[in-house]
């Protein structure tokens, strides 16, 4: 490789002189330039950390989190809620009563409690990418839009046979009809999206009121990935060879992204009909009925369970979202996001649920020997207003929240940043969304200040400026 000397001084994207001009210099030399030495960069980087795979659980909607993780005990009545802190397996370490299954894994987990941003209340894409910007809609994506951690993980794929990124149940915003930013692959191309699955949730008593849910039910699902009795494996390559005889016919158009895209889910498609790791890992009837109810028998637990056997099957990120289904099939209202009567719906339902889904995985993963290697977060949008509103509600607030993280490459037992005596702003050590995702990939062993070209070919860092807390990494 030809490198012409030069200052070391940086220019004001990141990247040093000497580097522009060692990539400009690649280019005079037969068309090499910046995307192909960043995407060469990125190539010899192959993750290797104390986390082989990451499970994310995403609670949509701004979970208050001082009703959860950051207790306010001798706060004002409005301020603290109904609920009394528990004692945990960690020292000094509390949390909410209604979270007895978490407090016995606390000694392995790290609270954040410092978290915030000014992009906006449910603004989803600082969270999946660390990229703190308002947005004019946050309830549809764009192609230019920066890629979220899981879109990370399949680009430095090593493995084309299986996905290193799944999304369950459904794509976010699913059940409100539309499709919120974050989890995508942005300006890297649609090739490097997750595999979504799809779901049918039910409830036993459908809610005849708002803030009122009832426990939904149902299983993710990857429809047509398994083949017909009739279709043996040698007429699906006759078929498969037939329309590789067509995509011949469209060779002019191979330099196109959208070809290359398709192409990409093509393959995907191919590997799901042909191999069985993936696809099985949504069979939960492979399962002790035991196991699966202690993970709930709702939409959220079966997500995690099979989240579970998917990291078994070789996939590197996971996500399970606890997503509303209000507007498609008017089944759960709130998810997240209580504007009224917050503690009866964290006390009836949400916390609950949560507390069993979380508890049984990490107990799952323990038993199974998989916790040392697997990073699993509980994350959400925003957080929620210190004050109790007069429906007996928490509002929007992006000023101060908490995050949660367990498992391999974490310091259990610790705490981290701190509230005010409200809950209200962030009192010490202040941490972006940036430095949460900088935190995941640096546990995964991907370098935070990894730079992936835009759609300009422009270098941009994987986590926009943010940092690994390394306080809470072990």
């Amino acid at each position: 490789m030809l490198t012409m000397l030069g200052s070391p001084r940086r220019c004001c994207d990141g990247i040093t002189r000497r580097e522009t001009l060692k990539a400009g210099a690649l280019s005079s030399l037969g068309g090499f330039g910046l995307v192909d030495a960043l995407r060469a960069e990125a190539a010899q980087r192959i993750p290797s950390g104390p986390a082989k795979n990451v499970i994310l659980l995403y609670l949509l909607g701004g979970a208050p989190t001082q009703d959860m993780y950051d207790m306010k005990p001798t706060a004002p009545t409005e301020v603290r809620g109904d609920f009394k802190p528990i004692a945990t397996s960690a020292s000094g370490v509390e949390v909410c009563e209604l979270l007895p299954g978490t407090a016995r894994w606390m000694h392995k987990a790290a609270v954040v409690r410092s978290v915030n941003h000014r992009a906006g209340c449910h603004n989803t894409l600082p969270s999946y990418t660390g990229y703190e910007a308002p947005l004019d809609n946050i309830s549809t994506t764009k192609s230019s839009y920066p890629p979220s951690m899981g879109s990370i993980c399949e680009y430095l794929n090593q493995d084309p046979t299986r996905p290193a990124y799944v999304y369950l149940p459904c794509y976010l915003g699913w059940g409100q009809s539309i499709r919120r930013p974050g989890p995508y692959a942005g300006f890297l191309g649609k090739r490097f999206d997750p595999l979504y699955s799809e779901c049918r949730p039910y409830v036993d008593n459908p809610p005849d009121k708002a803030y009122h849910s009832q426990v939904l039910r149902g299983e993710p699902f990857i429809p047509h990935s398994a083949l017909d009795a009739r279709m043996t494996l040698d007429r699906l390559d006759q078929r498969r060879g037939l329309l590789a005889q067509i995509d011949q016919q469209r060779a002019q158009l191979h330099s196109s992204q959208a070809v290359e895209s398709y192409d990409q889910q093509k393959q995907r498609a191919w590997n799901l009909l042909t191999s069985s790791g993936v696809r099985q890992a949504f069979d939960l009837d492979r399962e002790d009925p035991a196991l699966r109810d202690r993970y709930g028998r709702s939409l959220f637990g079966a997500s995690a369970l099979t989240g579970r056997r998917l990291l078994e099957a070789g996939v590197r990120f996971v996500n399970v979202t606890w997503d509303c289904y209000w507007e498609r099939l008017k089944l759960s209202y709130e998810c997240w996001d209580t504007h009224e009567r917050n503690a009866g719906v964290l006390k009836d339902y949400n916390l609950p649920q949560l507390d069993l889904t979380y508890s049984a995985l990490m107990e799952d993963l323990d038993q199974r020997g998989l916790l040392d290697e697997t990073l699993v977060v509980v994350m959400s949008d925003f957080g929620r207003t210190p004050k109790i509103n007069k429906k007996a509600g928490r509002d929007h607030w992006t000023h101060c929240y908490s995050v949660m993280l367990a498992g391999a490459g974490i310091r259990g037992g610790t705490l981290y940043g701190a509230s005010d005596a409200q809950a209200a702003y962030v009192a010490a050590d202040p941490v972006s969304t940036g430095d949460i995702c900088a935190t995941i990939f640096q546990c995964l062993g991907i370098d935070p200040e990894l730079r992936v070209p835009d759609r300009f070919g422009r270098p941009v860092h994987v986590t926009h400026g943010g940092r690994p807390i390394e306080a809470i990494l072990s």
